[in-house]
């Protein structure tokens, strides 16, 4: 029988740390619903403008997520790595660091830009974008790069105040900025008439305003040096890559299966197009605290993992997961509440509102087990087990989503494919319960080995 102090403590322990998760969380969260409730304003304005610039809008979604993915794995690295360096005590080191990872990703970020800019025309063609689409494309093209590179640079500050464990900061500058571009966004389209455009333009002038705010905060604290000579570059840039590399990778590759998926449903023509990108948007709203928790657990589970504590880190981790399969049916029962009133407000035309009220009657089923996908994912690059993240996340794209929703598009059209989302995600979530089980078994053994 188990010992009443022991029950007693192990509680406390528990909501110790569901209290502490909550206050690295609830900040970022804040932050992250902004920045969805932005991007669902974008898909509303430029819904406004017709059906051709949302699904110009809608081709350049895969795209970003690529770029999302070198982004995100950047910040992971250089997250995991300095919160380790001031656990240890090595603040010098962190800040170094911190300018070198900073340079690193934006020049990344700024050549990658570049090259997407100079091969717009082949990858709209594998993309299957129609020729009527091309004048929209050619207009918005540039503008969202732009504000691509923008939004990167603010991420990447964001990233810097995350490692040094303030979460407040970034998450306050994602509202701010998140309500600039929407009082922005009416202004560049419809009054200055910039049209599509526009939707580009507010976004890099809200993020360049963000930014200004989260470097003022990085600059004061000195959390920047830029005397790198006493910095092993070239085997700091090896301890990036090491994390960053395989992190890049993992997040790549839903950009890569995007691609894909963008490329079955533009069979289907411009108004499921429509749809897919409205719906997109609502799954990254519906996503939202998901989001968060992969933000503010990365350095919580850094710091126990420099402490040893594997314990402690498993907990935290099931205390995430269960709470997110019982947020997510929330949220699927929410949107199966409000999908009538959705759609009307957001869908332009009566084709794509079938298409999008299909979508919001299937898809959102999924998200629980989508969500613990994405959160395992970001618990093993934190936990020093980028390969294990990266076979997550194959696994999931290549073996699970992709297989299922062609299948589904096959079989039964848009609404076959709407449930081969279901079906992928599903199977997928339990195969990555699996895998991170075993990973951190294998974690525990090593530990053990090394304290023998």
């Amino acid at each position: 029988m188990p010992n009443p102090a022991s029950v007693s403590s192990t509680r406390s322990d528990g909501i110790s740390l569901g209290r502490r998760l909550f206050s690295m969380t609830w900040p970022m969260l804040a932050g992250v619903v902004a920045l969805m409730s932005f991007q669902l304003a974008d898909s509303v304005f430029i819904g406004m403008l017709g059906t051709a610039p949302l699904a110009a809008m809608g081709f350049t979604m895969p795209v970003n997520q690529l770029m999302i993915g070198v982004q995100i794995g950047t910040g992971i690295a250089a997250t995991a790595l300095i919160s380790r360096s001031i656990g240890a005590g090595n603040t010098d080191y962190a800040r170094r660091l911190s300018t070198l990872v900073l340079m690193t990703g934006s020049g990344l970020m700024g050549v990658l830009a570049l090259a997407v800019f100079f091969l717009k025309q082949p990858i709209l063609q594998a993309l299957g974008a129609s020729a009527e689409l091309f004048p929209h494309t050619d207009s918005y093209w540039l503008p969202w790069l732009i504000s691509s590179w923008s939004h990167a640079f603010l991420y990447f500050g964001n990233s810097l105040c995350r490692a040094h464990g303030n979460t407040r900061l970034p998450g306050l500058v994602m509202v701010a900025t998140s309500l600039l571009n929407i009082v922005l966004d009416p202004l560049f389209i419809f009054i200055l008439g910039w049209g599509l455009p526009g939707a580009a333009l507010a976004t890099t002038v809200s993020c360049a305003i963000g930014s200004a705010i989260i470097f003022s905060r990085v600059f004061r604290h000195r959390w920047l040096a830029f005397d790198l000579r006493q910095l092993e570059i070239r085997r700091a840039l090896a301890s990036v890559a090491t994390i960053s590399l395989p992190a890049m990778l993992s997040q790549l590759m839903p950009g890569m299966a995007a691609l894909l998926a963008t490329r079955i449903v533009a069979s289907f023509g411009a108004t499921a197009i429509a749809a897919w990108a409205l719906g997109t948007r609502l799954e990254t709203f519906s996503i939202v605290i998901i989001l968060a928790l992969t933000m503010s657990m990365p350095p919580m589970l850094g710091r126990m993992l420099g402490a040893r504590d594997l314990t402690q880190v498993h907990k935290l981790i099931w205390l995430a997961v269960r709470f997110i399969l019982v947020l997510q049916a929330v949220i699927a029962l929410f949107w199966l509440l409000i999908r009538p009133l959705m759609v009307g407000l957001v869908a332009p035309e009566a084709a794509t509102a079938s298409y999008l009220s299909s979508y919001m009657l299937i898809v959102p089923i999924s998200y629980s087990m989508l969500g613990v996908c994405i959160l395992l994912v970001s618990s093993c690059n934190a936990l020093g087990m980028p390969l294990r993240a990266v076979m997550i996340s194959m696994i999931r794209l290549f073996a699970c989503y992709l297989p299922c929703v062609a299948t589904g598009a096959w079989l039964g059209g848009m609404t076959g494919l709407y449930l081969g989302v279901l079906c992928g995600n599903s199977i997928a979530g339990l195969l990555a319960w699996l895998l991170y089980r075993r990973g951190f078994a294998r974690l525990k053994r090593d530990f053990a080995a090394a304290a023998q």
